[in-house]
């Protein structure tokens, strides 16, 4: 059940206010994390953003209000008191795709990619600073929605990507780009908000021998950023998140 907001558990809406919640257009953002403190946070957060909050304090928790209730992004603690947050990730990766943000201290490099290639969509460390957050899960409630609706455009006034014809414009100008990299700029564009590993970017352009060669990667990106006039300082397109993988900012959180 869900958590109030005081941390006793919150009561089902009856009523008036049942009917609002469920003709309500806002997301409903699901918080699993068993710190009152960083719950609380949260639900004053997102509400302010016009997002509908449930509160969890275990993973047992979360998966019951996930299961009966629904959610349209979870944001998952790793450290919880009843199971490990990989294990609840798995769970319920087994009967939805609800994107999820993992919420963790683990500073670790290779968690974080093992955690995003089990079906994590994005992190968060710990301690985290709440406009970061609230861009991540602007970017997945984005991307989430426009799932299915094909073909894929991204056009922001100055980069264009329209993977239906398979071309790449700067300032109205067509950029040549070479096979890989544009299989690069696609799969990031078809995920946009979302960080794709390195061991999922290497196998999809190189191949499963090749999961490990990093510097085939950074070569690449190096030359597809030249083109694109993105700044690897301070990327308007292409976000580095080091030693894990990458991710394609989305217009409204460029910048």
């Amino acid at each position: 059940m869900a958590d109030g907001h005081d941390g006793s558990p919150a009561l089902p809406a009856t009523g008036a206010v049942a009917r609002d919640l469920r003709n309500s257009s806002a997301a409903r953002i699901l918080v699993v994390d068993d710190e009152p403190q960083i719950r609380r946070f949260l639900d004053i957060g997102l509400r302010a953003q016009g997002y509908r909050v449930a509160l969890a304090a275990t993973g047992a928790a979360g998966l019951a209000e996930l299961a009966t209730q629904g959610a349209d992004l979870v944001i998952l603690d790793l450290g919880l008191p009843d199971r490990d947050g990989h294990a609840v990730l798995a769970d319920l990766r087994q009967w939805t795709q609800v994107p999820v943000i993992l919420l963790t201290v683990r500073s670790g490099e290779a968690e974080k990619v093992a955690a995003l290639d089990a079906g994590a969509n994005d992190y968060v460390t710990k301690p985290f600073g709440v406009q970061e957050l609230m861009a991540r899960v602007r970017a997945l409630l984005r991307a989430h929605a426009a799932q299915g609706r094909e073909p894929p455009l991204f056009d922001d006034g100055h980069l264009r990507v329209d993977l239906s014809r398979r071309e790449v414009s700067v300032d109205g100008v067509k950029v040549a780009l070479a096979r890989k990299e544009y299989a690069l700029l696609a799969l990031l564009v078809r995920h946009a908000g979302r960080v794709v590993t390195q061991p999922h970017l290497l196998r999809e352009l190189w191949g499963p021998a090749h999961q490990h060669d990093t510097h085939y990667l950074r070569i690449l990106l190096g030359k597809l950023r030249h083109k694109l006039g993105d700044e690897a300082a301070a990327p308007r397109y292409i976000a580095t998140e080091p030693g894990v993988g990458l991710r394609f900012i989305p217009e409204a959180d460029a910048g």
